[in-house]
């Protein structure tokens, strides 16, 4: 089952490799502009993915041209959280386009920032790129490990209310005068903590039924 899983994945990240990002940013810097984003989008973690740019200028109204060498003396840095990594520049064949390889490893916003100069105009620019998502966003149907935190979360629910059904028993039977009551304090407890335990079974076969099913 995970293996056909990695198959699709693979088969429908590769599919859109080639296509138009729409989630890309454009911030102008003096006559340039720059645009940042995923080479594949949504980006995935643990799938090998890029950073492209694409940094043009115009020369005339209506007329677009990509600078040639623009990373000399530029210098591109991903950052997410307190991390940050600097990213190796390679050239597209295109003028003007540029990408950096890199494997997303952790879910959540990056951005890139820019520093240094092109052609003598300086630069220093941070640029929010699209979130890294979960495995679970290509899944379908919904797989058994897509919705084991799901699982999980029902778990600690179900365990969080035996817990309390048993301090809610010590206080009831802690306030029952046992030298006049008809009923049996001790036959009371007995019942009650049978009952936790029937419910506590019941989570444990959840538990094996989950691992089992994974």
């Amino acid at each position: 089952m995970r293996v056909l899983l990695v198959f699709l994945l693979v088969f429908l990240v590769g599919g859109s490799i080639y296509s138009t990002a729409e989630a890309h940013k454009t911030v102008n810097v003096d006559k340039y502009a720059i645009e940042v984003g995923w080479d594949v989008e949504p980006p995935i973690v643990g799938f090998r993915n890029a950073i492209t740019y694409e940094i043009s200028e115009s020369p005339s109204p209506g007329v677009k041209s990509g600078v040639i060498n623009a990373f000399k003396n530029l210098e591109s840095t991903i950052k997410m959280g307190g991390e940050s990594k600097v990213l190796d520049i390679d050239s597209d064949p295109r003028p003007g386009h540029y990408f950096s390889n890199i494997i997303p490893t952790k879910t959540g916003s990056l951005v890139i920032e820019l520093k240094g100069d092109i052609n003598g105009v300086p630069v220093e620019v941070e640029i929010p790129v699209e979130d890294v998502e979960n495995t679970a966003v290509l899944d379908f149907p919904q797989s058994s490990s897509s919705s084991s935190g799901q699982d999980v979360v029902a778990l600690k629910n179900a365990m969080s209310s035996l817990q309390k059904d048993v301090t809610d028993i010590k206080s009831k039977l802690g306030g029952i005068d046992s030298s006049t009551s008809e009923i049996s304090t001790q036959t009371a407890y007995n019942f009650g903590v049978f009952g936790i335990s029937l419910g506590a079974a019941g989570i444990i076969l959840a538990i094996i039924a989950m691992v089992k099913r994974k």
